[in-house]
């Protein structure tokens, strides 16, 4: 094997402006692979953290309380014990949060605008003071009740800057219209589509608002130490609950406010509970990730099926011009297998070079492009939740790229490779005479 890994190793650098040329457009492929991949992946965990800071958890325990048949508020009563009993059947749960949440019109003296309200206590959310960047004010200000954190895009609108006052007015559970003044103590850097309709309250205000007693929250929020495993959680949360004697609603892959009109025309009354995943709350924005995955598969496939195509061309090249060589090889007793062997040695040397190569440039073009800091237009900035462009480098998907590609471009060496290995020692070295 030593032998045949240095006969391949010494044809390659024979012919260099052949294996320069392959490798580098190798490599090319490569290195695209892993900037596609890590965009995708950056898109993705950018998404992830404005989500999970703005709107949901990785996996939620939410649901609707009905007074009646015909009135269901998006609430849970009697939380606490329920949180306790998560934080003991999820322990991978690196945070478990409970969050009120509403809908209402916040007014200012020039205009008003819709919004989602979250209340939410600061103290027991470490993570809004590294996700959010502040502008304005100082996100400690939510500790006091009756104030409120906007976003830039929001402020901008309302006219109003820190210390200025909003009305806040929502509709309550039983139907009635209540309304609150807030302080406005914060103003954060905008966080794309979700920030446009959502602020942060402390909890506090909100039940003011909703006349919500002091043991009914919203929903119950948990935040895994990997994402990744929200459907299992959610689907053994659901069994969980199912023991523990609650109702729960149906399995859909729906924010839960399209899920009010349905609730509202079934009948029956009292608590039922909802499980879903950050994915099921976030369904009409998963389609950019979906997105980009088929963009980077797209030009992918197409790139490997040329560079596939100028392998199998260079191999047979490579066997004309060796005609000589294999015909003299076989003569001396080399094998078939051993032929096969040594060129697909060949092809795996040179693509395991080539995707190295550009794997390592991918890599260090990503962290290129993040120090950058490249904006975003308004308009993609809007849906990636950022106005710069984030890459993520994942070890195990650059691997991966390199990998497949490697794969790929030794499998399809097989043929040309099995086809010099069928070369008869006389006809070849007649062939060159």
């Amino acid at each position: 094997m030593s032998r045949l890994l240095l006969i391949a190793a010494r044809n390659l650098l024979q012919h260099r402006g052949r294996t320069l040329m392959l490798g580098s457009a190798i490599a090319l492929v490569t290195l695209l692979l892993v900037l596609l991949t890590s965009v995708s992946r950056g898109v993705q965990d950018t998404m992830l953290r404005a989500a999970t800071t703005i709107a949901t958890g990785h996996v939620n325990i939410a649901g609707f309380y009905k007074i009646t048949s015909g009135q269901a508020a998006p609430v849970v009563t009697r939380y606490e014990p329920l949180v306790k009993w998560v934080r003991q059947e999820v322990p991978e749960a690196r945070l478990v949060v409970d969050r009120l949440r509403g809908w209402g019109k916040l007014i200012s003296p020039t205009a008003s605008v819709q919004v989602g309200v979250r209340g939410v206590d600061i103290d027991a959310e470490p993570e809004l003071a590294r996700v959010l960047s502040i502008v304005q004010g100082d996100l400690r200000g939510l500790r006091r009740p009756n104030t409120a954190l906007l976003f830039a895009k929001q402020a901008e609108k309302l006219a109003v800057r820190v210390g200025d006052t909003l009305t806040l007015s929502a509709p309550t559970v039983r139907g009635a219209n209540n309304a609150v003044d807030v302080e406005v103590v914060a103003i954060a850097r905008n966080l794309g589509l979700l920030s446009q309709f959502n602020i942060f309250a402390p909890k506090q205000t909100v039940r003011e608002i909703y006349l919500l007693k002091r043991d009914t929250t919203g929903a119950i929020q948990l935040l895994l130490r990997d994402p990744s495993r929200a459907a299992g959680v959610a689907e053994r949360l659901r069994a969980g609950l199912t023991r523990q004697g609650y109702r729960l609603l149906d399995a859909q892959a729906e924010p839960f406010w399209m899920k009010i009109p349905i609730v509202t025309r079934e009948d029956w009354t009292g608590q039922k509970l909802d499980v879903t995943t950050w994915r099921d709350e976030l369904a009409m924005l998963t389609w950019i990730l979906t997105a980009f995955d088929t963009v980077t598969v797209v030009v992918v496939g197409i790139l490997l099926v040329i560079i596939v195509i100028g392998v199998m061309n260079a191999l047979w090249i490579s066997i004309r011009e060796r005609t000589r060589e294999i015909g003299t090889l076989r003569a001396i007793g080399m094998g078939r297998g051993r032929v096969l062997l040594m060129f697909m040695l060949e092809s795996g040397l040179l693509a395991l070079g080539a995707t190295t190569i550009g794997a390592l440039l991918g890599v260090a073009g990503a962290h290129l492009l993040n120090a950058a800091r490249i904006e975003l237009s308004p308009g993609f900035a809007i849906f990636l939740m950022s106005d710069t462009l984030q890459l993520a480098v994942w070890p195990r998907a650059v691997v991966g790229a390199a990998a497949l590609i490697s794969g790929v471009i030794t499998c399809f060496a097989l043929y040309p490779a099995y086809r010099a290995a069928r070369l008869r020692p006389v006809l070849a070295l007649h062939d060159v005479g």
